[in-house]
């Protein structure tokens, strides 16, 4: 396996590009946390998560200290996310807030509620980039298992590729953690990695709508 993109490093932290594939955790063998660590000789502290079908950005601590701030961000959703996402079907809306409670459903998957008691909630602006091929961008403002994945099933229109969800069938699942962005020792920290995998993503870089998404923050939330 190539080194994996580091792509700032930071006296208490590090962020680095994880693949599409690459299990964030080890399981039967090694994940991608045991894996940089590894490739950089240092032990790192996870403190947020990716599925393993998500490609993109993760901070790692490199102290347990700065792992217990960085955790803090994250629970306290003080951390600004923005992911990519391809869809090929037509969603409900094309843009909006989708909220719901989230429920475990079949084989290892989730399903949205209508109810609100503890609900997931995802914003988002979708925009034709080819023929039947939309790119989504979503901003979580919770931080719920599979909630991007479940929030554009609920809109009748499934991640490409994400088959668990009713997708169609493509080389990898398009979803990818794209920027992310917080405050660290009264600096606005904002780190971006656009997608290396999957041919369909190609598509996407070079158009009109990805530079409209290519300063997200500054975008009406």
């Amino acid at each position: 396996m190539a080194p994996f993109e580091v792509i700032a490093c930071h006296p208490d932290f590090v962020v680095a590009h994880k693949p599409a594939g690459v299990s964030f955790h080890s399981e039967q063998e090694s994940g991608f946390v045991a894996l940089l660590a590894e490739q950089l000789g240092e032990q790192l502290y996870p403190v947020h998560r990716l599925d393993k079908v998500t490609s993109g950005l993760l901070v790692l601590a490199r102290s347990s200290h700065a792992a217990a701030r960085l955790t803090e961000l994250f629970t306290s959703r003080a951390v600004d996310k923005f992911y990519l996402a391809l869809i090929d079907n037509k969603p409900k809306k094309k843009q909006g807030w989708i909220k719901g409670d989230m429920a475990k459903s079949r084989r290892g998957t989730y399903k949205l509620l209508t109810s609100q008691d503890n609900p997931a909630v995802t914003r988002f602006y979708s925009a034709s980039i080819a023929p039947g091929l939309r790119a989504c961008l979503l901003k979580p403002y919770s931080g719920k298992t599979h909630q991007l994945r479940v929030a554009l099933k609920s809109l009748s229109a499934p991640i490409l590729g994400d088959v668990s969800y009713g997708g169609s069938e493509a080389d990898r699942v398009y979803l990818h953690a794209y920027c992310l962005s917080f405050e660290w020792d009264n600096e606005r920290m904002t780190f971006y990695a656009l997608p290396q995998g999957g041919a369909r993503f190609a598509e996407l870089a070079d158009t009109e709508v990805m530079q409209s998404w290519a300063k997200p923050r500054e975008l009406e939330w």
